[in-house]
């Protein structure tokens, strides 16, 4: 197949890199020249282990493309992904006018004949439905389209292995013909097939993040906890995840979530939550958590390490990764430089 992915992040260049290594031929496109000539020369930008090398390995085969230009890989696609990001806006909901602009230029370029355009950005549930009423609205005569959602779930510093050998593959659509296809794409890949409505789909993304965030909180208040009754937090939540219905699997204490995704996506779903009338008071304890685990450890470096000059050692908001987008240390840095 032909594919094109606009947005070449962490989600995009990865699965660019993955759907060429299978034998696609894929275009990538993105917004800044300067950034697309790095990365065609082979510099991912990105740190992500494995990435250069399975980056340089498909442009050599002729497979990866690049371009700023839509006219020139969108009609040549069957299949097009939006892979570009949905950051908070100061209420907390996704601010879409990215995914909303690239929907209008994917819509004025699709060929004549079928194209499944799909969506990897993380999106509030009714956004694939507006992003097919704009490509309607502005597609060429003879263009036939199908809107599909197909959520990420890779982890930056594995993300090459997640996107490799993925647990499921989540395919929510309005048409069986859309579904198919992207099963096609999808079949060199392992993990179970989950095809689901969009609207499932796309609040699966939110609360599976939301989820892995409330279990991070929770082993920072069992550990705040501890701290206060004697007990050993590590002790505490190695007993709670030897039980298989929860899984030790985020349960580590620590200075909180941070990261491009669990701040965000978590701030999303409370704004779906509140816009929909539920409580969404757990989550917003949640965010609380995880404030006061970063206003912890600060209050731990003043009481403890008073008068000492301090060096920060790692930025990054998790091993194996130099993305230091609301990354914890960032916060701790200027709470105690402000102090």
């Amino acid at each position: 197949m032909t594919i094109s992915i606009v947005g070449h992040g962490y989600v995009g260049l990865v699965t660019a890199c993955v759907f060429a290594d299978f034998g696609n031929t894929v275009w990538v496109i993105g917004h800044t020249p300067e950034k697309l000539e790095r990365i065609k020369s082979g510099d991912p930008i990105i740190f992500e282990p494995g990435l250069e090398e399975l980056l340089k390995k498909n442009i050599e085969a002729g497979r990866l493309r690049f371009t700023t230009e839509y006219t020139e890989s969108i009609p040549a696609s069957d299949i097009i992904f939006t892979a570009v990001g949905t950051p908070p806006l100061s209420n907390g909901a996704a601010d879409l006018s990215i995914v909303l602009k690239v929907a209008e230029d994917i819509g004025k370029n699709l060929k004549k004949g079928y194209t499944v355009v799909s969506c990897k950005s993380t999106v509030p549930v009714g956004t694939n439905k507006k992003v097919l009423e704009i490509i309607n609205k502005v597609k060429p005569e003879g263009a036939e389209v199908d809107i599909a959602s197909c959520p990420e779930f890779l982890r930056e510093g594995t993300a090459l292995s997640d996107t490799f050998a993925p647990d499921r593959i989540v395919i929510g659509s309005l048409t069986t013909r859309a579904a198919e296809m992207l099963l096609e794409l999808h079949k060199p890949l392992p993990g179970k097939r989950v095809l689901v409505s969009l609207e499932s789909a796309e609040l699966i993304k939110y609360a599976s993040n939301s989820l892995l965030a409330t279990k991070i909180s929770f082993a920072n208040l069992v550990s705040f906890l501890s701290e206060k009754a004697g007990a050993n937090a590590e002790e505490v939540l190695d007993g709670v995840g030897m039980d298989a219905r929860i899984g030790r699997n985020f349960l580590n204490p620590g200075i909180g979530y941070g990261g491009a995704c669990f701040p965000k996506d978590v701030k999303a779903l409370i704004n779906i939550g509140e816009m929909l009338h539920v409580d969404m008071s757990l989550l917003q304890a949640v965010e609380q958590v995880n404030v006061h685990a970063k206003l912890n450890f600060v209050e731990k470096v003043k009481t403890h390490v008073k008068g000492k000059r301090l060096a920060m050692w790692g930025l990054a908001f998790k091993p194996n990764t130099d993305d230091i987008r609301e990354a914890p240390s960032i916060f701790i840095i200027k709470t105690l430089t402000e102090a």
